[in-house]
């Protein structure tokens, strides 16, 4: 429809910029640059090559003047492309992580081509159906995956990675285990990537034993030639679901605490499924409360120093004596000395 004179990125601005038209009567100048990222400057020439092209584009001048598209002019850009489609299967990525597997480009203009069909379809139901001018869910519902207070740390290029994955082929990677100084070299067979909690990892068997693998401690991975080997039967959303369930069981380790009333939602953001609030005669000690906290060994009571003052362990004795340990541990090497 338009000659494409400064190839394919000035196309798939100009679509951008017709498909932004259909949704809205009327733009201002600002408002398209903002949206495309580009000068308003540039937003004005776009302007005219569309118009040149014989689309009924113009720029209306005055305070309340702006970008319109003639009524009834329409393009038929329903139609997504491949690249657009897997960016919205896989709906529940944030912006960040798009961008991580480069398809935040081909999402935002999948968003456009739907907001343009919304457009057209509210247009014409409008005057029957006064609530289709309601807003959609996606104007009141935003996602996203980053976890509190976190720092992107992956160095991995989670696109090229993604790319090797396609080929179905074994891989091998230098991965640094936690708390390991070095990374050593293995042997996988990946599933897939999975997003968790604005952490991406490789799931992958490992001689034969499904492991899950911290892209922030990925340090290198190179495709082999052969074929991958994973287990027959399983998928990465079957493997994950294992893994995820058998890391978030709470285990049989039981401890026994009091925590201060007025941080028992803190710790119910901490502890997850392991904490149980018990309802408590409160008389008994007013301001706190009675909990239970399930870990997998007595080790993990570490996590509850960082509670302070406002948790006491109870029972088990082992459990109590152990943070008491820590505790002293802590004092005497932050003492003066």
């Amino acid at each position: 429809m338009f000659q494409e004179q400064d190839g394919e990125v000035k196309s798939a601005r100009l679509l951008s910029l017709l498909l932004l038209l259909q949704t809205r009567q009327c733009w201002t100048t600002p408002e398209l640059a903002e949206r495309l990222e580009v000068s308003r400057r540039t937003v004005l020439r776009d302007v005219e090559a569309l118009s040149t092209a014989g689309v009924p584009v113009y720029a209306e001048r005055g305070r309340h003047g702006g970008i319109l598209l003639l009524p009834g002019a329409r393009l038929n850009a329903s139609q997504l492309e491949p690249a657009e489609l897997e960016a919205l299967s896989l709906a529940g990525l944030d912006g960040a992580q798009q961008e991580q597997l480069g398809l935040a480009t081909a999402h935002a203009m999948a968003e456009r081509k739907i907001a343009a069909r919304r457009a057209a379809v509210s247009g014409s139901e409008s005057s029957a159906r006064p609530w289709s001018a309601a807003p959609g869910l996606a104007d009141l519902v935003l996602v996203d995956n980053a976890g509190w207070l976190a720092a992107e740390s992956s160095t991995t290029d989670v696109a090229a990675l993604a790319l090797e994955l396609r080929a179905r082929t074994r891989l091998s990677i230098r991965y640094r285990s936690s708390g390991a100084a070095r990374a050593s070299r293995r042997t996988v067979d990946p599933y897939g990537l999975v997003s968790k909690a604005g952490r991406w990892y490789l799931v992958a068997d490992s001689r034969g034993e499904a492991r899950l693998f911290a892209l922030d401690r990925l340090v290198a991975f190179k495709a082999l030639p052969e074929p991958v080997q994973t287990r027959s039967g399983e998928t990465l959303r079957s493997v994950w679901v294992a893994l995820r369930d058998g890391t978030e069981t709470p285990g049989e380790f039981v401890v026994t605490a009091w925590v201060r009333e007025d941080r028992v939602d803190l710790a119910r953001r901490i502890l997850g499924v392991r904490l149980e609030v018990t309802e408590t005669d409160k008389e008994s000690r007013p301001g706190w409360r009675i909990v239970t906290i399930r870990y997998p060994e007595l080790e993990a009571v570490r996590q509850l120093l960082q509670f302070g003052d406002h948790l006491e362990v109870v029972a088990p004795p082992e459990a109590r004596a152990r943070v008491a340990e820590l505790a002293a541990d802590l004092l005497h090497r932050h003492s003066a000395s």
